[in-house]
């Protein structure tokens, strides 16, 4: 199985280095010297990995054949793609892999059907579920411990703790304005 691992970003200084956007929580693993990564657009790979350093936070990663900033700026918004096997498990006793939750039915903790997990959005600050729910709409349930209470594998399932307002229409608002009223009966 082959899932995406990094997108190449921008090329850093003029010896052929990049600057990635790491999108595996096992970077060590797989982003690692010796590495040989196909890509998207598969036209630029397979790339192997020359040598790879943290710079001011940045992963910054070298190819073997890319040597100045023309072939690196050439790289730009690649995508990384790493060859996995379908039944390794993350290290981390509760980390999944994308393939693990596609497909999971979402329920609440009481038992409520909200729909089937379509995708995982990964965003700076937080993964997302995308879940379809039974009439075809969609909804975004942050994968946080908070809201996400257990994923079940062995059952299919991913139990959800939402906030009002999460995955229906029947959240209140109290405003700090209504309750001290808006000021128009003081003329």
């Amino acid at each position: 199985m082959q899932l995406v691992v990094a997108r190449i970003s921008r090329a850093h200084g003029i010896k052929g280095e990049v600057t990635v956007e790491v999108r595996t929580d096992e970077p060590e693993l797989r982003l690692g010297p010796g590495a040989v990564l196909a890509t998207d657009p598969a036209s630029v790979g397979p790339l192997t990995i020359a040598s790879g350093r943290v710079h001011s936070g940045r992963l910054l990663l070298r190819f073997e054949g890319v040597h100045d900033r023309t072939g690196a700026e050439a790289l730009r918004n690649t995508l990384l793609i790493a060859d996995v096997d379908p039944e390794e498990l993350p290290e981390g006793e509760d980390e999944y892999y994308d393939h693990q939750l596609i497909d999971l039915d979402v329920v609440t903790k009481d038992g409520e059907e909200v729909g089937r997990i379509t995708e995982i959005s990964h965003l700076p600050t937080q993964d997302l579920f995308v879940v379809e729910r039974p009439d075809g709409t969609e909804v975004f349930v942050p994968f946080v411990e908070e809201i996400v209470t257990e994923i079940d594998l062995e059952e299919q399932r991913a139990v959800i703790d939402p906030p009002p307002g999460l995955i229906d229409d029947r959240a209140e608002v109290a405003s700090s304005r209504d309750a001290a009223g808006t000021g128009d009966d003081a003329r």
